[in-house]
């Protein structure tokens, strides 16, 4: 099946039964991992939600802008980051990230599951552009399974347990499109994680997870 990640459709997840838990949401590990070592500068989340990763980031000494194009998910980064103390550490910006384009490059550019309204890889070549030199770039995203695969858990209300073909990707697949000549791939996994799910029950989540120095 299809989808189309529009704007309709973010919003309607964000107002939608799993908005309560996203809102909620704990950075992401790979994020914790990746980046802990790494000089503070400017960043972005591309696709930030409710603004978990950019706001560890803002704590961690970012200057951060969070991009998402769906206001309710926006409003909670918001709420969130007020709650923190940290409102004037981190930009909101709504934005629809299958055509916006930022007016200055960062030291480092993330995202973490998103997949706006185009194709995947096309997506990630789009913010690669956006790291300026020396730079970062950290994908995490959704693991690529064959169809013959046993079918991962997934959320993000698709109502089904693998992500879309086309909202999800393999680390080859994307360290494939990273020109050596520009890039140093410092990651390159394709892993498995465990948390715990709605209603208490245990969800495993297949990543892949690339992070790349630009040179």
């Amino acid at each position: 099946m299809t989808h189309s990640f529009d704007k309709d459709y973010w919003d309607q997840i964000w107002t939608g039964d799993r908005a309560t838990s996203m809102s909620t949401s704990e950075p992401n590990p790979h994020l914790v991992k990746e980046i802990s070592g790494l000089e503070p500068g400017t960043a972005i989340d591309a696709g930030c939600g409710s603004g978990a990763e950019a706001l560890w980031l803002a704590a961690h000494g970012w200057s951060v802008t969070g991009a998402d194009v769906a206001e309710a998910a926006l409003t909670c980064a918001g709420h969130r980051a007020a709650a923190a103390g940290l409102h004037e550490q981190v930009a909101w910006v709504r934005a629809d990230l299958s055509t916006w384009e930022p007016d200055v490059r960062y030291d480092l550019v993330t995202t973490h599951y998103a997949h706006p309204d185009m194709p995947q890889l096309d997506f990630y070549d789009r913010i690669a552009s956006w790291v300026a030199p020396r730079g970062t770039l950290l994908i995490v995203g959704h693991l690529h399974h064959d169809a013959d695969d046993p079918a991962p858990e997934h959320g993000h209300g698709h109502g089904s347990s693998r992500p879309p073909a086309e909202a999800s990707a393999t680390a080859t697949s994307i360290t494939d499109r990273l020109d050596p000549a520009t890039w140093e791939v410092v990651t390159a996994e394709e892993s498995q994680r465990t948390m715990l799910g709605s209603g208490g029950h245990s969800t495993t989540i297949h990543d892949v997870v690339v992070r790349a120095t630009r040179r």
